[in-house]
């Protein structure tokens, strides 16, 4: 059930990305999204869920034997004994829970490379990480493996989801570059206003159900008083992180600039949901909400950075998935005191330096190989016409 609610958070990502974006680009990130979900189920469930947790005989034997193996046929939830682990998630259920956590990492990347990237090299790239990059990463601490053992802490993925994302999507930002008139000649950052923030706003809500899922479901385990008893703590706390970050953006928007900003303000709200998500269980309510506001502030300070880099991202996902999450995973030890602030931070850096390493050699093969971004010319006139033929607003765009 969980899981129903982070599929959902396709379609917060889908109406963010479609909002946040012009009007001439938003058939693209439809396509993309929808694309991006699918083919993730599909390698996922190929190749990346046996890497993740190598399962037997459900998946068959092997790392990547289930694209061999006639076994990958079977039941779902049924293991070489005929029975799951009834104290734990049975496999099908894992495996579809996980396969969310998986397509939404992808999801992160869509967004801030959007408005200048072709389509099929996004959908390429996908594959890979969702079938080998995630996957392997996720393995360190989920699959048991040496972050587990070194005692790192990332309760539903504050690092493993949304860090992840967060880093393969500012090493394609670099490497594709900005967007044409994003930045002036004389070094000063253009505002490209978004087509439609109703629907950046509908997004936003859904993500945030959908946080619920992501992060209750995350206990995985609903059979003792005991396990609904943390669940409801961690929706309180989910709920209130993502209040604390959208009112911390309100108000350091109003101090800074004499208005509130509502982009900001829809990012500092996400940004408070990746903090808690390392941790949702522990903190207090009180501490939650803190948690979320820090992860606003950073939203509201870190967007002006990457463009004083000349890094662009179209909808803020960098702010929010890898700045929010690098700091909601090294805050874990404030309220848990299993965890370490050393073995935390060595954690970060080790998923980072490896994302960027695969993502950026990724990113660099696939724009030797095939280009990576449309022509000056398809860019000015709009993704949707020049890469698929099809406007989102045919009635209204007038070029």
């Amino acid at each position: 059930m969980g899981g129903f609610l982070v599929f959902w958070m396709a379609a917060g990502f889908s109406m963010l990305e479609a909002g946040l974006v012009r009007s001439k680009n938003v058939t693209m990130q439809l396509t993309k999204n929808m694309g991006l979900f699918s083919l993730a189920a599909v390698f996922y469930y190929l190749i990346g869920y046996n890497l993740m947790y190598p399962l037997g005989d459900w998946m068959y034997d092997g790392v990547i034997s289930g694209i061999w193996g006639v076994a990958v046929l079977e039941a779902v939830g049924v293991t070489a004994d005929g029975a799951d682990d009834y104290g734990y998630a049975s496999t099908g259920s894992d495996f579809f829970f996980q396969l969310m956590f998986c397509a939404a990492t992808a999801s992160i990347v869509s967004g801030a490379l959007a408005e200048r990237i072709k389509l099929w090299p996004f959908l390429i790239f996908t594959i890979i990480l969702t079938a080998l990059i995630y996957p392997i990463q996720a393995s360190w601490k989920w699959g048991g493996g040496f972050l587990d053992g070194m005692g790192f802490l990332d309760f539903a993925g504050s690092t493993v989801v949304h860090s992840v994302g967060g880093w393969a999507a500012l090493m394609g930002a670099i490497i594709l570059g900005p967007r044409i008139g994003k930045y002036a000649k004389d070094g000063k950052v253009v505002p490209i206003p978004g087509s439609n923030l109703a629907l950046a706003t509908l997004g936003t809500f859904i993500l945030w159900m959908g946080w619920f899922g992501f992060n209750g479901g995350s206990q995985l385990a609903m059979g003792s008083v005991g396990d609904v008893a943390d669940i409801s703590r961690i929706f309180s706390n989910t709920n209130a992180a993502a209040a604390g970050g959208a009112i911390a953006a309100l108000l350091l928007t109003q101090f800074l600039y004499k208005k509130p900003d509502l982009t900001m303000i829809l990012n500092g709200a996400l940004a408070g949901l990746v903090s808690i998500t390392a941790e949702p269980l522990t903190p207090t309510l009180g501490a939650a909400t803190l948690i979320g506001a820090v992860g606003g502030l950073i939203v509201v300070f870190t967007v002006p950075m990457l463009d004083k880099f000349k890094i662009d991202d179209v909808v803020g996902a960098i702010p929010v998935h890898l700045f929010a999450g690098i700091w909601g995973t090294m805050v874990v030890p404030a309220t848990n005191s299993d965890a370490s602030y050393v073995t935390q931070f060595i954690s970060i850096v080790i998923v980072g330096v490896f994302v960027c390493v695969t993502a950026g050699i990724t990113w660099t093969i696939l724009k030797s190989a095939m280009g990576i971004r449309v022509g000056e010319e398809e860019e000015i006139s709009g993704l949707d016409v020049s890469e698929l033929g099809m406007e989102a607003y045919p009635e209204f765009y007038k070029g």
